[in-house]
C-alpha cells in the first residue's frame, strides 16, 4: 500500500517537474526523424498480463521490433537524437504515466518484451511475475545491458526475496548514479 502511494505521488511530482523537458524532447524527436514521437512497446506486466509501455522513439521507422540486444548492428537503426536519449535513459521518461496508472512501479524487475520467451518463462518459474515491473530495478543497477537473461533472473529473484522500502531507496539512489555515468548501456 505504501509503495503504491509513493508511486502515485512521486510520479505526479516527477511529471510536473519534467513537463518542459518532456515537451522539448517530444519536439526534438518529432523534428529529427519521420515517425511518431512515442514508441509503444508490448510488455509483460504483473501476473503475465500484457500492457503497452511508451518510450520516446529512438529508432528509425523500419527498425525490427526487437530489443536492441537481439538485433545485429542496432546502431544503424538508432536516430541521432535516439543515441543521446538512450545514453541518459531519457527515452524511458514516458513510463512515468505507466507508474501513475498502476501498470508499473518505480522499482521492480524491468518489464520483458512479449517476445522474450526465455525471460518470461524463467520469471514465471521464479515467481518474479507476481510483482509490478519497474522503471528501474536491482538488475539495472547491477549490470543492465551487460547481463545475460539468467543473470537478470537471479538478480530479480534476489529483489523479490528481499523487497523492502530500504532496498527500493538503495536502487533509486544507485539508478541516479548509473544514469549519470551512462554505465552498462550498450546501445
Amino acid at each position: 500500500m505504501f509503495k503504491r502511494l509513493f508511486d502515485i505521488l512521486f510520479s505526479i511530482i516527477s511529471l510536473l517537474i519534467i513537463f518542459f523537458p518532456l515537451l522539448i524532447i517530444s519536439v526534438t524527436v518529432f523534428l529529427s526523424s519521420k515517425g511518431p514521437i512515442l514508441h509503444w512497446s508490448k510488455r509483460v506486466g504483473k501476473d503475465g498480463i500484457f500492457f503497452l509501455m511508451p518510450k520516446f522513439r529512438t529508432m528509425v521507422m523500419n527498425a525490427p521490433n526487437l530489443s536492441s540486444n537481439e538485433m545485429q548492428n542496432p546502431d544503424r537503426y538508432i536516430t541521432f537524437i535516439g543515441g543521446f536519449l538512450r545514453r541518459y535513459s531519457l527515452d524511458e521518461l514516458p513510463q512515468l504515466f505507466c507508474i501513475l496508472i498502476g501498470d508499473m512501479s518505480f522499482v521492480g524487475p524491468r518489464p520483458a518484451l512479449y517476445s522474450q520467451s526465455e525471460l518470461i518463462y524463467l520469471r514465471k518459474k521464479n515467481n518474479i511475475d507476481r510483482v509490478l515491473p519497474g522503471l528501474t530495478g536491482w538488475a539495472q543497477v547491477n549490470g543492465r545491458d551487460n547481463l545475460s537473461i539468467k543473470e537478470k533472473v537471479i538478480l530479480d529473484t534476489f529483489y523479490i526475496n528481499n523487497k523492502s522500502i530500504f532496498l527500493d531507496i538503495l536502487i533509486l539512489y544507485k539508478t541516479i548514479f548509473a544514469v549519470l555515468k551512462k554505465s552498462n548501456v550498450l546501445h
